[in-house]
């Protein structure tokens, strides 16, 4: 653990979300996490028939706590994966910065099971595989990879195990 991720290079186009409406939707945001753990069970809720997940990460310079609502799909052996899609946009999520820069500060949820996850970056045919069973489940991801010239990051979550003793 505490090797950093590789953070791919941003792009040079991508998708114009208005990202200063973040600031007005973070109380939507905060209530939605809440609404998730409140009314979590066995199993995580969907959206457009995939999986939600809650990923918690360390901020890179503020050393805050974030939890952001995340598409998720398990990969067995309890492993995750997330896309670092932002809507197709030409730089990176916070949380995948985050997550890169503290690799051994990542918990996730998963309904009401919570975990400490060690990230790992997928990369070429391995990352290409993965993405297309995500667009398998989640048709809207294949755009995103469309609009911009950014390698999208694909992250694998899986349990960290606590040693024995």
């Amino acid at each position: 653990m505490g090797d950093k991720l590789e953070i791919t290079p941003r792009g040079t186009r991508g998708s114009r979300t208005p990202w200063g409406l973040i600031k007005y939707l973070q109380p939507l945001m905060a209530g939605q996490i809440t609404r998730y753990r409140k009314n979590a069970g066995p199993e995580p809720p969907t959206m457009r028939g995939f999986p939600l997940v809650l990923l918690t990460t360390i901020g890179a310079k503020t050393g805050k706590e974030y939890t952001h609502v995340l598409g998720g799909f398990p990969e067995g052996d309890g492993a995750w994966l997330v896309i670092g899609s932002k809507g197709g946009a030409a730089s990176h999520p916070g949380w995948f910065i985050n997550l890169a820069k503290n690799p051994d500060k990542v918990w996730l949820e998963v309904g009401k099971l919570k975990f400490q996850a060690r990230p790992e970056l997928l990369k070429g045919a391995e990352r290409e595989a993965a993405y297309s069973k995500v667009v398998a489940v989640a048709p809207g991801y294949a755009k995103y990879q469309k609009v911009t010239d950014r390698e999208i990051p694909v992250v694998r979550l899986s349990p960290v195990t606590s040693p024995p003793g």
